[in-house]
């Protein structure tokens, strides 16, 4: 070594030797002495110990590729040891050393909410610390570890961190357990801590984030569906601002409301459309900021055929009036088969748009409240009423702006109405108007209803009563398994995690804090979770198989086959023990008619079929596939069923650069892991149908596209995914697009 590196303290030179120890051992890549001669023109005399430690971590950093990836997880052990020390100072606590002394430190300094002290005594807690595997926080990666540091571990007013990840996997754990019988609480406690500290499964950001915490909103986002009427409009604004100050993400169905130029009280052409509310959702998420840390994330959902549609397409382009431009809002349209099948077989025929207002006057009903065969009726009946205002549009022109609109901006996004509500397992309550944020949960909607206002007396003082009607205001509570992380050819494996992540997610919902509440009225009523799964494309790499494979496609039927049979079998479980959802009685669940539709009829489904018929089931919608994005990052795999963007790249996000390779890449299956936009998009489409048949909500299913594609190649991608029985798709991500990533579906 030369003088430089001579003068390098001894502990420095310790901690470098700690943090290639395990990964010396089996390579020589990965030499101790490599670390410290690339901190060669980085070590600084004089400069305190915490600068020394971050620029060994960034020297280990800097030495990651996808040759030698494991570069990460030395950096990340340093960035541990740090971290360990930090935080003990900052909370007086040394690391691991008494779980009981830490929760009391925090409920008394309000960080923990006192419902964990309330209802665990001294000795559960006590159990409890037993089960820390304090080990397990050498299973991140850089940017796991130092994701989790910044954003789920609990901080103090001053932005100080309180616990360290062990701490906070068996808090979320006792959160979740709570409401358990006693002689089975800890059980659970252990169980619900072991799989998700193993990264073999995450809760979605919000129950991660705000478990243990005094206000603990634990779901990640709430579908609306604004009435056409000003107090109706205001209540969904206000809805919103109340979802998004906790941390919540809200989709918004505004295809009630009436188009531009209606009539308001009969009188003609005083509506101003749905654009102008539009802009106060926006500016709604902008100014309700998450105590400052992001912006509220809201989508909104339009149908095909309203009269709107055109100005709703040009939101967050470039171009056009600034004044109906709202570049915060997330874009959907809501499509009809016959839009498809029209752009497949007569491009070039007339599409008509027309205003739901006029709709519902003359005709006495509201288009969107059909599907399938009956809708397409009514809406040629509106059609060939010359009564109602038409505004008309080549179906080749209209898709001529949507492909503008993805191509400048990512979205809109797509939800292909007529499947998704042909596929709802809880037909017999309601209809599906639109999806979230992330474009993967379908659920039932109805509209809040007003009925009146009252002047009432309370202590002598005047006061107002405001009475509705509730309606189906959507929750999605996500968790998803980490494919990448789990033996999926092991059965028994795979069933004890789904089972114990349904049991997670159904606790949820008893446990939430309901900043809205209709909320908790229809997540009681229905209690759907969205188990999603993450890691797919590591999965497939683990397997040794290609994405561009039939092999993929049969493989990816089996797993998510599987996945759903546990899952069931599990919520029909919980359901013999705590009784089932309130509208189980004419669902598709107790008919059987769920499983016919997808074709389940061997021996094995046939009993599960009967045993569900018999018993019930806990939780009206079980599957959703979220994007998975922030939580993928915190269990070192890939983005929900996304393929990687590159083997290796760098990831730059306020201002810090951070390495990102593909996980568990080695010589044998870097092959495996193509770059999302050099794989044939249609063999994606054809693994999201193979998963679909299994999945009884969505995907967050993105496509990925070169400036080589034309607007044909485009539109076959969407006409292939209609045909395939897709119901959503996410992002249309272009390589000279940067696009959006949703934080609060990140599960």
């Amino acid at each position: 070594m030369n003088q430089a590196l001579n003068s390098i303290p001894e502990k420095l030179k310790d901690i470098s030797s700690f943090a290639c120890k395990e990964i010396y051992k089996y390579d020589d890549l990965y030499n101790p002495e490599k670390l410290l001669r690339a901190m060669e023109y980085s070590f600084r005399e004089g400069a305190s110990e915490k600068e020394h430690l971050k620029a060994v971590v960034q020297c280990a950093l800097e030495l990651a590729d996808d040759k030698s990836p494991k570069w990460e997880f030395a950096a990340s052990k340093l960035f541990i040891h740090g971290m360990y020390k930090e935080v003990s100072e900052n909370r007086g606590f040394p690391e691991y050393n008494s779980l009981y002394s830490l929760i009391k430190a925090l409920t008394d300094k309000g960080l923990y909410g006192k419902y964990i002290l309330q209802n665990y005594s001294r000795e559960e807690i006590n159990e409890a610390e037993k089960y820390i595997v304090p080990e397990r926080d050498y299973l991140f990666n850089y940017s796991g570890i130092n994701l989790i540091y910044k954003r789920y571990l609990i901080q103090n007013g001053d932005r100080k961190v309180m616990e360290l990840p062990q701490e906070m996997f068996i808090g979320i754990s006792l959160h979740l357990a709570m409401k358990e019988k006693r002689e089975k609480r800890l059980y659970w406690v252990k169980r619900f801590y072991d799989v998700l500290s193993s990264l073999k499964a995450t809760m979605a950001t919000p129950t991660m984030s705000n478990s243990r915490k005094p206000y603990h909103q634990l779901s990640s986002c709430f579908i609306d569906t604004v009435p056409d009427s000003l107090q109706g409009i205001y209540k969904s604004l206000d809805n919103f601002s109340r979802v998004s100050k906790f941390g919540g993400g809200m989709g918004i169905y505004l295809g009630k409301v009436r188009a531009l130029g209606s009539d308001i009280r009969n009188f003609k052409g005083a509506s101003g459309g749905v654009i102008p509310w539009v802009k106060l959702f926006n500016d709604t998420a902008i100014a309700v900021d998450q105590l400052g840390m992001r912006t509220g994330s809201v989508s909104i959902w339009l149908d095909a055929w309203h009269k709107d549609l055109p100005e709703f397409l040009q939101l967050k382009t470039n171009n056009g009036d600034d004044r109906k431009k709202a570049h915060d809002v997330f874009p959907g349209i809501n499509f009809p088969d016959l839009f498809w099948h029209l752009a497949e077989t007569d491009i070039n025929s007339v599409w008509y748009m027309m205003c739901p207002h006029e709709i519902k006057k003359l005709k006495g009903y509201e288009l969107c409240d059909f599907y399938g065969e009956e809708w397409e009726k009514k809406y040629y009946e509106c059609v060939n009423d010359a009564s109602i205002e038409k505004r008309e549009m080549p179906v080749k022109d209209l898709i001529k702006l949507i492909i503008k609109s993805t191509s400048e901006t990512g979205t809109p996004f797509i939800f292909n109405r007529d499947t998704a509500n042909k596929m709802n397992p809880n037909k017999h309550k309601g209809m599906i108007y639109s999806t979230n944020l992330c474009t993967e949960i379908m659920q039932n909607m109805s509209p809040i209803e007003f009925i009146e206002e009252e002047v009432t007396e309370n202590n002598g003082e005047a006061a107002i009563t405001v009475k509705t009607k509730p309606g189906d205001f959507v929750v999605c509570n996500l968790s998803s398994l980490v494919l990448g992380k789990i033996d999926v050819n092991n059965e028994e494996e795979l069933e004890y995690i789904v089972e114990t992540q349904v049991r997670a997610m159904d606790n949820v919902i008893d446990l939430n804090y309901y900043s809205v509440p209709y909320a908790e009225i229809t997540n009681k009523n229905y209690r759907a979770i969205g188990l999603g799964t993450s890691g797919y494309h590591h999965m497939l790499a683990n397997n040794n198989l290609d994405w561009e494979s039939d092999e993929h496609i049969r493989f990816a039927d089996s797993i998510y086959e599987k996945i759903n049979y546990f899952a069931i079998k599990a919520s029909m479980d919980i359901a013999k023990e705590k009784g089932g959802y309130r509208y189980f009685e004419g669902s598709d669940w107790q008919t059987g008619d769920y499983f016919s539709l997808r074709g389940y009829d061997s021996p094995k489904w046939q009993r599960l079929k009967e045993e569900v018929k018999n018993n019930s089931i806990r939780n009206g919608y079980l599957m959703a596939v979220a994007p998975n994005g922030s939580t993928a990052s915190i269990a070192g795999t890939t983005e929900g069923i996304d393929p990687v963007m590159a083997r290796f790249y760098f990831e730059e996000k306020r201002g810090i650069i951070t390495p990102k390779v593909a996980p568990d890449i080695t010589n044998t299956n870097s092959s495996l892991y193509k770059s999302a936009y050099d794989i044939n998009q249609h063999f994606s489409i054809k693994a999201n149908a193979a998963r679909q048949k299994h999945i009884d909500q969505s995907q967050s299913f993105n496509l990925y596209i070169t400036t080589d594609y034309t607007m044909r190649q485009i539109l076959n991608l969407y006409i292939d995914a209609w045909k395939s029985g897709i119901k959503s798709i996410y992002y249309l991500r272009s390589k000279s697009l940067s696009v959006n990533t949703c934080e609060n579906c990140s599960s």
